[in-house]
């Protein structure tokens, strides 16, 4: 009973996560005349106030002095927070700027750019089916560049810089609330010396957009920790395929929300680019599941082969030879 009320709450958890990925969309037009780039450093300010609380409150400090000590994990921490800090301000731009289906387009083909980095980066080899998904989807992108008249550069950013960032936090190995204390620990100067800046020439929006303008400004933090804390409790309750078909989640929602809340245009080589590449991901999540359950099965069979006893030999009291060989002799 335990351990179904311990699954139920992590895929609670989990679709709380990506759904609210999926419709923060509709949160950020809100900060409106904040630019994306105020937005984005207002965002890695309050972030660290907030998970700075929750470590607080769950005492979790003694990572940071290990951290410290060890600079090539710091230096990773710091590429991560580069990384983070592309990918968090061109989506808050591009949704500002009526870009929203093809934002959630970097986060559809996510993960074939993760597939397509691990054979390029680390080596790793594909099954066929992964093989036909990576190619389906570079053909999604070619028809969308066509569709487009340039190459979707929201999207292959957001794509590759959220890969990137996998990849360095797979390296660096921390769990997810103190991960995001150290990318915002380390952004939280330079984004605060921007503010401040902002402030000095005039142009800051937190002062002069009203109390309730900056209250908005402010639950940046909470938007940005909240569903990290939420996928950080789903991981350590559901399998890990399960998360994989949660994640899209956030894309459906924010494609959604696109068309039918922003109402931007979807031509038909945009259908078919999106075609393609939710074509690619069906394959890729067959093979998963394929995968999975022949894993599965092959484990099985071998717990079984482990558990069987071995029959001893009977022998013969007298002579210590195998009774049925003593049979046949006599």
């Amino acid at each position: 009973m335990k351990g179904t009320n311990e699954q139920r709450a992590g895929l609670l958890s989990g679709i709380g996560a990506y759904g609210l990925w999926g419709i923060v969309p509709l949160f950020w037009p809100l900060l409106k005349p904040s630019g994306a780039i105020e937005i984005l450093a207002h965002r890695m300010v309050w972030s660290l106030a907030v998970v700075g609380i929750a470590l607080l409150a769950l005492r979790r400090w003694a990572w940071i002095g290990e951290l410290i000590r060890r600079p090539k994990k710091l230096g990773l921490i710091t590429v991560a927070a580069a990384v983070i800090t592309v990918n968090w301000g061109l989506y808050i731009w591009a949704v500002n700027n009526g870009q929203v289906v093809e934002a959630s387009l970097g986060y559809f083909i996510n993960p074939l750019v993760t597939i397509a980095m691990g054979v390029l980066l680390l080596g790793e080899r594909l099954r066929p089916a992964q093989w036909v998904a990576v190619g389906t989807g570079v053909a999604a992108v070619l028809v969308l560049a066509i569709g487009y008249g340039r190459p979707p550069w929201i999207s292959l950013t957001l794509a590759f810089s959220f890969a990137t960032y996998g990849l360095v936090k797979k390296k660096v190995n921390m769990g997810g609330l103190e991960s995001l204390t150290a990318e915002t620990a380390v952004l939280f100067v330079p984004a605060l010396g921007y503010l401040l800046w902002l402030g000095a020439q005039g142009d800051a929006t937190f002062v002069s957009g009203g109390a309730g303008h900056a209250a908005l400004l402010a639950a940046t933090g909470v938007v940005t920790a909240t569903p990290l804390v939420l996928f950080g409790a789903a991981a350590i309750r559901v399998p890990l395929s399960t998360l994989g078909l949660l994640q899209y989640l956030a894309p459906v929602f924010q494609f959604i929300l696109g068309i039918l809340y922003f109402h931007e245009a979807m031509p038909p080589e945009r259908w078919a680019g999106f075609a393609l590449v939710w074509l690619a991901l069906t394959l890729l999540t067959w093979d998963a599941f394929r995968t999975a359950r022949r894993t599965r099965a092959q484990a099985a069979r071998l717990a079984a082969t482990a558990a069987t006893p071995t029959t001893p030999e009977r022998t013969s009291p007298a002579t210590g030879a195998d009774s049925s060989y003593a049979a046949r002799e006599h």
